[in-house]
């Protein structure tokens, strides 16, 4: 105490300083501390994958194709239809997606096919959509995904037939400038045994 002061001008201050001391306290609890925009914690984000970016140049252009097909899938049949039919494929979106149209020579009539690309920087790997031209309206086929290894392509659907749940299988392999080979198959037990119903042999048109 200030001498000459009186006592309860004392307390009263005393009470005055602890009251200020709780309010800025409470304030200081309250307020975030500020940083400078180049302390601000940066979230790490991962380098994209490009390594398979480029896994499909090899189909850019005009192709004939050879088709071998299954008549009836999943159901012990050993019928095969053979035709023939042309593919002719472009890039989009500088090289992040591509189409192909397709048409196909089958007996007793001929129709188109529409099978759309995209690469998934995160991940590495493709998802491909296919539109059936008997059907346009509907709704498109699960995508498969998948990438390149060693050459070859292998790329992975879920999706049902005659309403039962089917792993669906593209493979594409034995790719030169000038060839290439796609096939699917079908697996009625999550992937355990497979049935391939579709071939496509493809020849570079000069």
């Amino acid at each position: 105490m200030t001498p000459g002061q009186p006592e309860e001008d004392h307390h009263v201050n005393s009470f005055r300083v602890a009251l200020v001391a709780i309010i800025v306290a409470a304030v200081m609890g309250s307020v975030t501390p500020a940083y400078a925009s180049q302390d601000v914690p940066q979230t790490a984000q991962a380098a994209p994958n490009l390594t398979g970016l480029h896994d499909f140049d090899f189909l850019v252009g005009e192709w004939h194709g050879h088709h071998r097909k299954l008549k009836e899938r999943l159901a012990n049949s050993h019928e095969w239809v053979e035709f023939e039919g042309t593919l002719s494929m472009r890039k989009l979106m500088d090289g992040w997606a591509n189409v192909d149209d397709n048409v196909f020579n089958v007996p007793g009539g001929t129709y188109r096919g529409v099978g759309l690309r995209s690469y998934d920087p995160k991940t590495g790997q493709w998802a491909i959509w296919w539109l059936d031209g008997r059907n346009p309206f509907g709704e498109l086929d699960p995508p498969v995904k998948g990438h390149f290894e060693n050459g070859v392509g292998t790329f992975y659907a879920n999706d049902t037939l005659r309403g039962k749940p089917v792993r669906v299988r593209f493979i594409w392999s034995q790719i030169t400038p000038t060839s290439a080979r796609w096939e699917q198959a079908y697996s009625p037990d999550a992937g355990k045994t497979w049935e391939t119903n579709w071939i496509m042999e493809f020849k570079r048109v000069p």
